[in-house]
């Protein structure tokens, strides 16, 4: 079959280096525009553009994906499908041009986790199982009716870079997997919405991650709390703030932590715990939580000893909440 591949992020470009090593003809391969990137604003190709090029592809990078030139452009290929992992949502007009249909890979056991960051919100709210879908594009975001699925399991120490390469790697069979069921005529989709109503499911949406939704709330459990964290790891990363008896806040992100199960019902609660040293916790409604691995703006990420010999955090110090 010839196949023509939408993608932007290393997570696409792995699944794209699976279907050229199987074999299969892709006349073109479409991705965002160049975009400036880094502290000097360097235009920076997409990772599914760098791996088009290292295999002599042909790249698109449309601006506007309704645009008449671009679509005239991609017909003039007669593709027999499209597949479209971690990129913009099509216009009807291009999901429907190929006579096989378009097909997209998700991060999630759908119907579950529809949206920009299903990996992060699964382990924000402490799965333990997550997976891949296949599905059939259709007109609202992720809701297509279901090739194939495949789980895989969510340790308790996970955090959503660890997550993003397992699945990102078993990723490279289910697409192929699923590519060489359609060119057999041998799928059997299944409507999302059939089986939200014959399993009475309750369903946790995966909406795009901003900054501002990346403040750690206090006021939760240890537990929710140690699991933001890890679903935000390393990217974007959890934000906390602390101030100084002078009125200096920092901005930190906090990329691990570690849950400290003891009775704190004698230290006051919200309060910051440290020797100094070695070691800084917070006190929760249920629990401490330890900060492991820490990063304050300007500077590299570091274990919580080394940030404490250079920023003397002491126990008159409060979160901002």
């Amino acid at each position: 079959m010839k196949i023509i591949y939408f993608g932007t992020p290393e997570f696409a470009a792995s699944q794209l280096e699976a279907i050229l090593a199987a074999g299969y003809e892709v006349p073109v391969v479409v991705t965002t525009p160049d975009r400036p990137a880094g502290r000097g604003k360097q235009m920076h190709a997409s990772e599914v553009k760098e791996c088009a090029l290292k295999h002599g592809l042909p790249v698109l990078q449309p601006e506007k994906l309704k645009d008449e030139a671009f679509v005239d452009q991609l017909r003039s290929y007669d593709a027999d499908l499209f597949v479209v992992v971690a990129f913009r949502m099509l216009p009807e007009v291009i999901w429907s041009m190929p006579p096989k249909g378009t097909i997209n890979l998700h991060a999630s056991l759908l119907p579950q986790y529809r949206g920009a960051a299903p990996i992060n919100h699964a382990i924000i709210n402490g799965e333990t199982e997550t997976g891949l879908t296949t599905f059939i594009l259709d007109k609202e975001i992720d809701t297509g009716a279901m090739i194939m699925q495949e789980k895989l399991a969510i340790s308790d120490k996970m955090n959503a870079g660890e997550l993003h390469d397992a699945l990102m790697m078993m990723g490279n069979k289910v697409i192929v997997e699923t590519i060489k069921k359609i060119e057999k005529g041998d799928i059997h989709p299944e409507s999302q919405e059939a089986v939200i109503e014959k399993e009475g499911i309750v369903l946790k949406p995966a909406p795009k991650i901003f900054k501002e939704d990346c403040y750690i709330d206090w006021n939760k459990s240890g537990r929710e709390i140690y699991n933001f964290v890890r679903g935000l790891s390393p990217y974007p990363a959890a934000h906390a703030k602390i101030q100084n008896p002078e009125g200096e806040i920092l901005d930190l992100k906090i990329f691990k932590t570690e849950l400290a199960l003891k009775n704190c019902s004698n230290d006051e609660l919200l309060s910051i715990k440290t020797d100094q040293k070695s070691y800084l916790a917070v006190v929760l409604c249920d629990s401490c939580i330890k900060i492991v691995e820490i990063q304050q703006a300007g500077k590299k990420a570091m274990k919580i000893a080394e940030f404490l010999r250079g920023t003397r955090v002491s126990e008159d110090w409060k979160l901002v909440l």
